[in-house]
Formats: C-alpha cells, sequence, structure tokens
C-alpha cells in the first residue's frame, strides 16, 4: 500500500508539473492541445496526489523473533529492506558498517541536500562532515544506539516525530528501554540495523531495513505523506550506502 501512495504521489506530481506548464504555454506533444486542458490535467494531479498521500498504511506485525530490530519495532507501518552480498568476511564487513563516510556513498550528499532543502542546517546525518564514519555522526546528531552484537548486528533509533511542545526530560539520558516503551500517543519512532550473516562460498550477506512506527492514527497520516515523497530518495541512498560498505570491505587488505 505505502508503494502504491508513492507511485500515485509520484504520477500526481509529474501531472501538476505538465498541467502548471500547459496553463502558460500547452505541451501539444504531451497531448495537451490548450491552457483549459492544462487546467483538467493539473485538477486530476491534484486529486491523485491526495488519493496517494491518504492511503490508508496498514500496522504490520512480526510473526517471529529474527533480529535485534524486532525486539525494538516488532510493529510498523512503514520500512524498507535492502541487501548486497559482499566478497569479504564477516568481520571485515563489520568493520566497513561501522566506518564507512558520507563520501564513500554514491550520491548522499546531492539527496540529503534535497531533502533538507538546500539549507546548510547543523551537523547531522543530513549535513555530515566529509571524512568521519556515518554512524558516528549519527549517534551525536539525533539517534542512539539501541543494540549491537559484535560482528553480526547494530541498530540505532531516533525520534521521527513528537507532539507539539514536548521536550526530553534534561536530567535523564533517554535509553534503549525507553525508546522500546514508549507507546504514549503523537510520536513516531524510526530504527535502522544493519546485520551481517555468512555465506556458503566464503561471502557476507549485508542487509540494513528501516521501520517507522507512529503511535497513533493522526501521527501515521501525517508521516504518510511525508515518507510517500522521500521514499524514493531514501532507498536510494540505503541502496548506495550498502555499495559503499561493499567497496570498502572488498578493498580492505587481507
Amino acid at each position: 500500500m505505502n508503494l502504491i501512495g508513492t507511485i500515485l504521489v509520484y504520477a500526481a506530481l509529474a501531472a501538476m508539473l505538465l498541467g502548471g506548464v500547459s496553463i502558460i504555454r500547452p505541451l501539444k506533444f504531451m497531448g495537451i492541445a490548450s491552457r483549459s486542458h492544462g487546467i483538467i490535467v493539473l485538477l486530476c494531479g491534484v486529486v491523485v496526489f491526495m488519493i496517494g498521500a491518504n492511503l490508508p498504511a496498514p500496522e504490520k506485525r512480526i510473526a517471529a523473533r529474527t533480529t535485534i530490530l524486532d525486539d525494538f519495532v516488532p510493529a510498523y507501518q512503514f520500512a524498507e529492506f535492502h541487501t548486497v552480498r559482499i566478497k569479504a568476511p564477516r568481520d571485515r564487513v563489520f568493520a566497513a558498517i561501522r566506518d564507512v563516510t558520507a563520501n564513500e556513498i554514491t550520491l548522499f550528499r546531492t539527496l540529503t541536500w534535497i531533502r533538507r532543502l538546500g539549507q546548510p542546517g547543523p551537523e547531522s546525518i543530513l549535513n555530515p562532515p566529509p571524512n568521519e564514519p556515518i554512524l558516528s555522526v549519527a549517534m551525536r546528531s539525533g539517534f542512539m544506539k539501541l543494540a549491537e552484537e559484535h560482528d553480526r548486528e547494530i541498530v540505532l533509533g531516533t525520534l521521527v516525530a513528537a507532539p507539539p511542545g514536548w521536550r526530553p526530560n534534561k536530567d535523564k539520558k533517554a535509553t534503549p528501554d525507553d525508546f522500546k516503551a514508549l507507546h504514549e500517543p503523537g510520536f513516531a519512532l524510526g530504527a535502522i540495523n544493519f546485520r551481517v550473516e555468512d555465506t556458503a562460498n566464503g561471502g557476507t550477506l549485508l542487509t540494513t531495513e528501516t521501520r517507522i512506527y507512529a503511535t497513533d492514527d493522526s501521527v501515521r497520516r501525517k508521516f504518510a505523506v511525508y515518507w510517500r515523497v522521500i521514499y524514493p530518495g531514501s532507498a536510494l541512498i540505503r541502496v548506495m550506502w550498502l555499495r559503499a560498505i561493499q567497496r570498502r570491505a572488498e578493498e580492505m587488505p587481507g
């Protein structure tokens, strides 16, 4: 349903762009013969956008625990999953996960620049230093390490949305158990993992999964619009992130 929503949203944005241009100068080669037709295309795009943005996002729940990520986000409404096979042993791949930098991830800076609308902003995972491990930047700018199993899996979590006016308790540092227990209305929790497994040929299977859990229907509806707009860029970043890890692991000495 989320993928269908994304397809509808981007089809609608394309229609709105074509319709808007045709109001100024009809794009006859696209079959839009007049300005009035352009208005119709624009309005159809608006309607399709509203449909795509407001499609329901059903909650999914894991059937059985298989990863550490399952301990922290067993239920979710939004998710993406990517995988790559790497010709390197598990320990080298896990080291590459920890050490890979933003500059090694193809298109990372371009896509994050678009994501933050060209604004410089503070140092964060969307605006990281060039040669510092991206996970280290994440963990000091809004992400928490929820758990780690050496040479197997690392899980990070963050607060994606919070009720208006809510502020974290400055007298108490948040813990992974706090993240796991947060179910009050008005919040959206996000978590991402990187997991490595041995393959039969001596290589490694690397996967990453991102899950978002909205604690009430209002947050779920609002986040659905955002997710369906950013999903293609988010998915591309993760694919390129895995490829950067692959390159680093396969090029390591030994």
